[in-house]
């Protein structure tokens, strides 16, 4: 039994669930399954919002993962990794809502399948969960596609509605997917690249904004990217390669927990912003090539609870997926406070995109 159609294997013949006049023959054989090659569409789909290559400055956490610890009724300092309580609840509802996006794509049988195996680790603590998320994001299934499909929309006016209707379905696994329990500190001095195919239009843009140095944007969804700079190379119907030089992000190695760790995959966690630094065109790959500088950042509203954190600390201790500081925070040597003063002196920031959510999730 399939999500659109039956086996029946006496008969030897494939017969569709919505039209049983519907079939065709099928013969049994013993296929390889290869897991040498790089998945194109996992790493060529556009990450971006359809009518806008990227999205705007919102702080230090995603406007989905704020709207999702709203829907969860969890406080800043709240979050699974930080409190194993808080686990089997939000693996319940991560598990509905695979299935109820699985029963209306038409893949209810999938979605079963993957919601059975989160369901297996809820009681096991965190960083076994964390680590059931990772291998469920990685395998080639629909859970990845419909959830980068909506996260890219975040920023675009047209589409506000339809992410958010998501955030009940499709939240709790992201929130457990982003709140990994193995990650201490920021990733710095990576160089990562990912291949996509853009309009001219979109392409002219980079092109604008690599002109202006301090015009900060975002990529809101969980962007796969690769440390195998040759990753180009697989997919020649590409026009574009991002080179992406991490100056300090949250980024995740999940190839230990991929059927494909070939790929050598990294995800770019929702809400890295970027730079752009050049626009270039290689002849001889007949891609252009854009250099991107990914780095965190902080809103004007982060910057004040920062500070306010700061002045009430007591020890070395930081919240970094929560974006709480409870203490001195040194990033590679790097104090938070000079971090902070070189973030806000002389560079203009949107004040309509980073006052959108304070960090309790609040709009304004």
């Amino acid at each position: 039994m399939m999500d659109n159609y039956y086996i029946d294997f006496k008969r030897k013949i494939q017969i569709s669930k919505d039209n049983e006049n519907n079939q065709r023959p099928i013969n049994r054989v013993v296929r390889k399954t290869d897991k040498t090659r790089v998945r194109e569409e996992r790493f060529t789909f556009d990450p971006i919002a359809p009518k806008r290559p990227y999205g705007h400055e919102y702080g230090w956490v995603s406007p989905f993962i704020l709207e999702v610890r709203k829907y969860l009724k969890l406080i800043p300092e709240q979050l699974p990794s930080k409190d194993d309580s808080l686990v089997p609840m939000i693996v319940e509802k991560a598990a509905d809502g695979i299935i109820e996006e699985g029963k209306i794509i038409g893949r209810l049988c999938e979605a079963q399948k993957l919601a059975e195996k989160l369901k297996n680790e809820k009681d096991k603590g965190m960083k076994q969960v964390w680590i059931c998320c990772a291998k469920l994001y990685s395998m080639e299934c629909f859970l990845y596609k419909k959830l980068n499909e909506v996260m890219r929309l975040i920023g675009s006016d047209d589409h506000e509605q339809l992410w958010r209707s998501k955030v009940r379905t499709l939240g709790p696994f992201c929130l457990l997917l982003w709140d990994n329990p193995f990650q201490t500190k920021l990733t710095t001095e990576k160089t990562l690249y990912r291949v996509v195919k853009l309009t001219n239009e979109q392409i002219a843009t980079y092109e604008e904004m690599a002109k202006n140095p301090n015009e900060y944007r975002s990529f809101q969804a969980f962007t796969s990217s690769s440390r195998n700079k040759d990753v180009g190379n697989n997919f020649p119907t590409t026009n574009v390669l991002f080179i992406m030089e991490i100056e300090f992000a949250f980024t995740v190695d999940i190839a230990p927990f991929s059927e494909y760790p070939h790929e050598e995959e990294e995800l770019i966690t929702p809400g890295v912003c970027f730079t752009v630094h050049r626009v270039e065109f290689d002849k001889s790959a007949k891609k252009h090539v854009i250099h991107l500088k990914l780095r965190h950042r902080f809103s004007r509203r982060d910057k004040h609870q920062f500070q306010k954190d700061l002045t009430q600390a007591s020890g070395p201790e930081y919240n970094t997926r929560s974006g709480r500081i409870t203490g001195d925070l040194l990033i590679d040597g790097v104090d938070l406070r000079d971090l902070l003063d070189d973030h806000f002196s002389g560079i203009a920031l949107d004040d309509g995109d980073d006052l959108s959510y304070d960090r309790d999730g609040n709009r304004h």
